[in-house]
């Protein structure tokens, strides 16, 4: 039985096997460690009888006023645990915690706009392409930004696409 749970320091030294997967974003130790720090109830492992990691979500929560919201930085699957539901479960606990802990508008997350297995799985999990980034990964492949509006949104303003798409120094960070 697959077990979910929050992300644990020694989980670093045994999960890089789920990020080989090319279209996986890896990236260095102190990224991880900052997330695992600064946002806990956003960043989870689910693991498998045997203690093999099979995939994880890291995110945040970001923004204000009615930008507040909650970011998808990375979600995973091992390919061998594909078509599990895995991703779906992992994503529904991200906006969870985005709903009813921080009181977010909205998840959002990016996605380069190659990916369309990833694509249609969030649209299936009711994510809308909310504009496109041009040059986004690497300064070659664009991106899109995909959201889904929470609870506290209940106009469901933060789904309106915008009509053009932006460059990567015209996104907002916090």
């Amino acid at each position: 039985m697959t077990t979910i749970r929050r992300f644990r320091c020694e989980d670093l030294l045994h999960f890089a096997s789920v990020n080989l997967d090319h279209l996986t974003e890896t990236f260095n130790m102190s990224f991880y460690m900052t997330y695992l720090a600064r946002w806990p109830d956003y960043f989870h492992v689910a693991v498998a009888p045997c203690n093999r990691i099979m995939g994880y979500i890291m995110g945040k929560v970001e923004g204000q006023g009615e930008s507040w919201h909650g970011h998808v930085t990375a979600v995973t699957v091992a390919c061998g645990y594909r078509r599990q539901q895995l991703a779906k479960k992992l994503m529904q606990l991200l906006e969870d915690v985005s709903d009813k802990m921080d009181k977010a508008y909205f998840v959002d997350l990016f996605v380069r706009a190659s990916n369309m297995p990833a694509i249609k799985m969030y649209e299936k999990l009711g994510y809308v392409v909310y504009r496109r980034v041009l040059r986004y990964y690497s300064g070659e492949e664009d991106g899109l930004d995909m959201r889904k509006a929470l609870s506290r949104d209940v106009e469901k303003k933060s789904m309106i696409p915008l009509k053009r798409p932006v460059t990567p120094d015209e996104l907002e960070y916090d």
